[in-house]
């Protein structure tokens, strides 16, 4: 069974997968769209771009001075993939416990329901 996420490694996918979206964007937008604050999507990108995931390249447009192009890498695009497949066992793991929760509280209630 793979180890669990840390909870940064949430977030480095989701950066990622917001990139491979919508490459032309700033970091309010993706903190935005992301649900997170621009200072953390900010300290993410800046460790997506360290590791190499990531190129940034800054671009002027008359609309908006403060657009840039967030450009997946080929070792972007397999730690997106790797990212993903342990976010999906994860919430899998998550997901059968749940059930397994929500089949006892049945039993449960149905126990206390015929004793009644």
């Amino acid at each position: 069974m793979p180890e669990s996420l840390p909870p940064h490694d949430d977030l480095d996918y989701e950066i990622l997968r917001q990139i491979g979206e919508q490459e032309n964007t700033n970091q309010r937008a993706l903190a935005e769209r992301m649900g997170v604050s621009v200072g953390k999507v900010n300290y993410c990108l800046k460790a997506v771009v360290e590791r190499g995931w990531v190129k940034v390249n800054n671009f002027r447009r008359a609309d908006n001075k403060w657009a840039y192009a967030y450009l997946l890498t080929p070792s972007g695009a397999s730690a997106k993939l790797r990212l993903a497949r342990a976010f999906l066992d994860r919430k899998e793991r998550e997901f059968e416990q749940l059930q397994q929760e929500i089949s006892a509280l049945r039993q449960e209630i149905r126990s206390e329901q015929s004793s009644e």
